[in-house]
């Protein structure tokens, strides 16, 4: 497969779960607003949900005040926000297009609706749309695109680029959405393990559709130490840390295979999960929670680095 046709694919996966994460974001931000808490934390949770997005410099730009509205218009429909719900589903409908024929039927038309369907949203005037209408649209059709890749697309090279650009993106996200909870939320230290804490922490579960899993797999009360297992250490959640970048070893380790040559993507990705799969869950709260997500973040960076020079460059690695 060419080089470019590889890096349409990874950031097709990349861009679709990228427009779910916003939606996800904005989701964490309302559930939040509702407590009588909210605001006085290290920052408002408007504030939170703009630093774990990476767009806190674009908004201010543009924006005085993080007020809600404006924040939710910029996440979900700015154009100038590289990363809104939007701009993510145009780039990967366009890329889609590119490699057309890459493509089947079914995932294409999935892109494509979804694409259509924001722009019928754009028109709608603002104050009749619901933000809840928004983020339960945005994660339909994500879910709709995971489909139809699951069970139209053959499991070649191009399903595992799809994949791959997934998986990392998912992996990144699953961790600044924990760290935005953690770190930025919580108002004071002595708040852990409070009602509000654990309030905090169901709100993050419900919003990343894992609530219910949550408490198959554990049961009983919320707490900090049973949600982090679950998103960073049990293979059971397929939003976990290490789900996420055990799918990302397993297509990686497809290309390989199919292209008859291993390399520093494969030893980092082995590496990423072997690290997580000898982790406990007080390992974690040792470091630091925040400071193990952090790093994390930076180890899925160079991780996507080394792809991009081995398979989307043409460059060896």
């Amino acid at each position: 497969m060419l080089s470019r046709t590889a890096d349409n694919l990874f950031w097709i996966g990349r861009y679709m779960e990228r427009a779910e994460t916003m939606a996800r974001l904005l989701e964490v931000g309302s559930r939040i607003t509702l407590m009588p808490s909210a605001g006085e934390g290290y920052r408002s949770e408007w504030d939170s949900l703009l630093k774990a997005s990476g767009t806190a410099a674009g908004f201010k730009a543009k924006f005085k005040d993080p007020v809600q509205r404006n924040i939710e218009s910029y996440l979900f429909f700015d154009r100038d926000n590289p990363s809104s719900v939007a701009s993510c589903l145009e780039r990967a409908r366009e890329n889609a297009r590119i490699v057309r024929t890459a493509l089947t039927t079914q995932v294409w038309d999935a892109i494509n609706m979804a694409y259509q369907e924001m722009r019928q949203l754009e028109r709608r005037p603002r104050s009749e749309l619901q933000l809840t209408e928004m983020t339960e649209w945005t994660m339909r059709q994500g879910a709709l695109m995971r489909g139809a890749v699951e069970v139209s697309m053959l499991r070649n090279d191009g399903y595992d680029f799809l994949g791959l650009g997934y998986a990392l993106e998912q992996a990144d996200n699953t961790a600044r959405l924990m760290d935005v909870k953690y770190y930025v939320l919580l108002p004071k230290v002595e708040f852990v393990g409070s009602g509000l804490d654990n309030y905090q922490w169901e709100t993050l579960l419900r919003a990343m559709s894992s609530h219910r899993a949550f408490h198959w797999a554990y049961g009983g009360d919320i707490t900090a130490k049973k949600v982090a297992h679950f998103l960073i250490l049990n293979p059971q959640c397929p939003r976990s840390l290490i789900s996420s970048v055990r799918a990302a070893m397993n297509h990686l380790e497809r290309l390989g295979r199919g292209y008859k040559r291993t390399g520093t993507p494969q030893l980092l990705a082995q590496g990423l999960v072997s690290k997580l799969a000898e982790l406990e869950v007080d390992d974690v709260f040792d470091e630091g929670l925040h400071e193990f997500l952090g790093r994390f973040v930076g180890e899925v960076s160079v991780l996507s680095a080394a792809i991009g020079k081995t398979y989307l460059s043409g460059e060896a690695a």
